[in-house]
This record gives C-alpha cells, sequence and structure tokens, in this order.
C-alpha cells in the first residue's frame, strides 16, 4: 500500500524560503513520476512541479519556474520541493501524488494530469505573508 506524507509548510515571508518534503512507502521513486500540486483558497488545484522515476526528468509550471526546485533522494523515499523568492500568491495547500501511469515527466506540455495520480498526501499549508 502507498502512503504518502508532506511536511515543511509553515508562514514565510515575502522573498524567503521553503523546502517541502514529501515521504513516500510502498511505491518505488526509480521508475514512477512523483508529483507536487497546490489549492490556494477558492480556486482549483493545479501542477507546480514533476519529478520523473528512471530518467529524473522535471517539469515546472510558469508560475513557479526559476523559483522552485524538485529533486529526490535516489535510491530513497523522499521527494523535496525547494522554493526560493516566495511570493503571496504562492499561498496554498502543497500536495504531493504518485503516479504509477508514468515514469517521466519530459511528456508533459503546459499542465499536469490530475487523474493520473493516484495516492495523494494530506497536504501542507504554505502561507507567504509579512
Amino acid at each position: 500500500q502507498v502512503h504518502v506524507v508532506e511536511s515543511g509548510g509553515g508562514l514565510v515571508q515575502p522573498g524567503g524560503s521553503l523546502r517541502l518534503s514529501c515521504g513516500i512507502s510502498g511505491f518505488t521513486l526509480d521508475y514512477y513520476a512523483v508529483a507536487w500540486f497546490r489549492q490556494a483558497p477558492g480556486k482549483e488545484r493545479e501542477g507546480v512541479s514533476c519529478i520523473g522515476g528512471r530518467d529524473g526528468s522535471t517539469w515546472y509550471s510558469d508560475s513557479v519556474k526559476g523559483r522552485v526546485t524538485i529533486s529526490k533522494d535516489n535510491g530513497g523515499d523522499t521527494v523535496y520541493l525547494q522554493m526560493n523568492s516566495l511570493k503571496p500568491g504562492d499561498t496554498a495547500v502543497y500536495y504531493c501524488a504518485a503516479n504509477l501511469l508514468r515514469s517521466t515527466c519530459s511528456t508533459y506540455g503546459s499542465a499536469l494530469y490530475e487523474h493520473e495520480h493516484s495516492y495523494w498526501g494530506q497536504g501542507t499549508q504554505v502561507t507567504v505573508s509579512s
């Protein structure tokens, strides 16, 4: 059984940084892709970033590109999301999700496909405010 647990959220001032962690058990990070999504109050959930299993390919939404880096422990069970230069618009609940249908993120276009992700964590709150 796959379990997904996010951590690392919190309150940070604009311009600050946070690193989110996603611990996944029962799932092979070396093969399958893992993604981060976020949902702000009153908005739909959106894909933020993805990291491939076999090839380590990455994908970022336009809204975070250049400010966010996704990584993982090779051979381990944790995926990270390093977020820098945070803005109030980044305030949201951030979710980690496992994708058993893809091993690469290189084939994504302008958005991630939420329905492909079978296993989700409970989310971690990120609040960017002065």
